[in-house]
């Protein structure tokens, strides 16, 4: 090993040749192109030759014998192992470019064809439509205009509109226009605002007899305002004239977006479609940023023949470039685009794993060479001493030298290494500090959705009934109440602002449950109001107030919160309730398990006692109880504090 280092002498001083070699290669390069004379050039040339000539002779003959050796034997296995690993190199590359391109050629025709499929089901779900018979009559009392059987043939066409949405689910809604009245499924609602006789669309399709696909738009004819590819189409039967009825087939642009990616090779690939003048058929992601009808360059290398590939750049970033025309709507052209370097990634790997080996087959020169040479030990036991302190914890040592040699390489290398495990320990620490945050935001987003369907069954319920201002009010109350609840992402409320929250949460549970139960609240300092608390720390403990300590009850309920200071220095909020209590062991028991116990008593309560945990430490407390008057008792003791604060550590 101590003869090692005076390879890195002779690998300096190779380097040193190189550089001399280069820059006045550069230089008389430069005069040499300057000339205009043929002989001149000549003279310059044969000037150049004999000054590197010099140069290396007096560099070459200022090396001792032992570097002579060194230096050569390093430069011939350099280049061999150079020219070896450049042609593995290219030639692996070359095949794997080739591999990739075929590949996401392929990729662009397979979902093309998906495409062109799931359009083509579209306009075959319309056709087994017209076949049916309900279709028959429907076409009958159009041509005579029997207005009457209206409501009977919107009830006979549900069941083919039914199928043709099972068949095909991406279709979002159909409508039937007809001159005696529009058809479409009861299931969904059907915008009283625009007839689709005084659409654009109407104008559109009334001389295109084979049917229409039109590119992307919010839903004309439904409630939603969902963005859809809607397909019209002609109404017709064998034994009808032209009877004016047009077929409306609105399919989901989200979910052929997602039908298109679904299964792809492209895993960080994007496709569109847009038309031929560049229009967008579906708003991506892509295509939303990337405006195709003012980027002249990329649509001119579109062929007539409607499938290629060819790069383009975006910004900074070179693009591979799919595409292939539909063959159901002529007009469209699907894109696939892969970025050129995650495309080749796989050559990068055979470029590192090509270095790599000529690294080590490099290093292995090395160590021969190092045979050869000798070395200055006195800076190696320096840094080795400076190692030994590194292992007694003492990170903060660092190697100096005034020389710039190996030896003082390896130093300073060592140097930014102990920077790297202080930056690495820095890191550590500070993912340990978003774990426990994770941990906490987990903590704070389980709550069961059983209340949000109650809740939206209740204002439906109520909205058939007619009881309108009961749906106002509801909603109303859910609206604040998610409000505060998300509260712009933060993690903390003012306690006004959680009591609040509660008071909605009863008033939609009153509202639920009538006459169930009465909620008060008590704040013994309003000064109180401004301090700040975790969010949702107060609505689960009366949550399963209701859910649980009032099963049994119809009516009778009684909730109280009271708020007060304890020693200047915590908040005390108690939670109290006439319900059917509770046994304060098993909950406690139950709470030690993220599950809760089998009915559920102690999710919330195991919920909230991790969160004060992850927020203030041993600082915090909460203790439940059955008091001899019956129901339950849950106090709450909390850090008063004037802001948000941070993680506890």
């Amino acid at each position: 090993m101590d003869r090692g280092i005076g390879g890195e002498a002779d690998a300096s001083l190779s380097i040193s040749i190189s550089m001399t070699f280069t820059n006045k290669f550069t230089k008389q390069h430069s005069i040499m192109y300057n000339g205009s004379q043929a002989g001149g050039v000549r003279k310059l040339t044969i000037s150049w030759v004999k000054r590197v000539k010099a140069a290396v002779s007096d560099v070459y003959y200022g090396l001792s014998f032992r570097q002579r050796i060194g230096i050569a034997f390093l430069l011939l296995i350099a280049l061999a192992i150079g020219i070896v690993g450049t042609a593995s190199y290219l030639i692996a590359s070359k095949e794997l470019q080739r591999n990739a391109f075929a590949s996401s050629r392929e990729s662009v025709s397979k979902t093309t064809q998906l495409l062109d499929d799931k359009l083509y089901s579209v306009s075959k779900s319309v056709r087994s439509i017209m076949l049916s018979d309900s279709f028959n009559l429907l076409m009958q009392d159009v041509q005579g205009n029997h207005i009457s059987n209206y409501y009977v043939h919107l009830s006979e066409m549900q069941y083919q509109f039914s199928q043709a949405m099972f068949n095909e689910p991406l279709i979002e809604s159909i409508l039937v226009a007809t001159p005696i009245g529009d058809f479409y499924p009861l299931s969904q609602r059907r915008s009283p605002n625009l007839s689709f006789y005084e659409s654009n669309l109407y104008y559109l399709a009334k001389d295109n007899n084979a049917g229409l696909w039109l590119r992307g738009h919010t839903d004309l004819f439904f409630t939603g305002e969902s963005r859809v590819l809607s397909f019209v189409t002609k109404g017709t039967q064998d034994y009808f004239s032209n009877t004016n009825v047009y077929f409306i087939v609105n399919i989901s642009e989200s979910g052929l977006i997602g039908m298109m990616n679904k299964g792809s090779s492209q895993k960080e690939g994007s496709y569109f479609i847009v038309d031929s003048t560049g229009n967008e058929v579906m708003r991506t992601s892509w295509s939303a940023q990337h405006n195709m009808r003012r980027d002249e360059p990329f649509l001119r290398n579109v062929t007539v023949e409607g499938q290629g590939s060819f790069f383009h750049s975006f910004g900074e970033t070179e693009y591979l470039v799919n595409y292939s025309r539909s063959s159901t709507v002529n007009d469209w052209l699907l894109f696939g685009i892969q970025s050129r370097d995650k495309l080749l990634a796989q050559m990068k790997d055979v470029q590192q794993a090509t270095i790599y080996l000529m690294l080590l087959f490099l290093l292995a020169a090395w160590f021969v060479s190092s045979k050869l040479t000798g070395l200055l030990v006195r800076p190696l036991y320096r840094l080795q001493r400076l190692m030994r302190e590194v292992e007694d914890n003492r990170l903060t040592v660092r190697f100096e030298s005034k020389s710039r040699d190996e030896v003082a390489q390896v130093g300073f290398q060592f140097n930014r290494m102990l920077d790297e495990i202080n930056r690495l320990l820095r890191d550590v620490r500070a993912s340990e500090a978003g774990k426990r945050e994770a941990e906490m935001r987990a903590l704070t987003a389980q709550m069961e959705p059983h209340f949000l369907y109650n809740t939206l069954n209740t204002i439906y319920c109520k909205s058939e009934m007619g009881e309108n201002e009961e749906v106002n009010k509801m909603i109303m109350a859910l609206s604040t109440m998610f409000q505060l609840g998300l509260s712009g992402g933060k993690d903390w409320n003012t306690l006004e602002d959680e009591l609040t929250h509660v008071e909605q949460y009863c008033a939609i549970q009153g509202m639920c449950y009538e006459d169930l139960f009465r909620y008060e609240v008590h704040v013994a300092d309003p000064e109180l109001l401004a301090y700040y608390v975790p969010k949702i720390i107060l609505q689960p403990i009366v949550e399963n107030s209701i859910q649980h300590g009032f099963r049994d009850r119809r009516a009778g309920g009684r909730i109280h919160l009271d708020v007060c200071q304890e020693g200047g220095k915590l908040l005390h909020i108690v939670i109290r309730d006439n319900g059917s209590g509770t046994d304060p062991q098993l909950v406690a028991e139950s709470m030690k398990t993220p599950g809760g116990s089998p009915s559920g008593k102690g999710f919330a309560l195991y919920n909230i006692t991790n969160r004060l945990s992850l927020y203030y430490g041993d600082e915090a407390r909460m203790e439940l109880c059955s008091p001899a008057a019956g129901g339950t008792r849950t106090d709450l003791w909390i850090p008063m504090r004037r802001g948000e604060i941070q993680w506890h550590g």
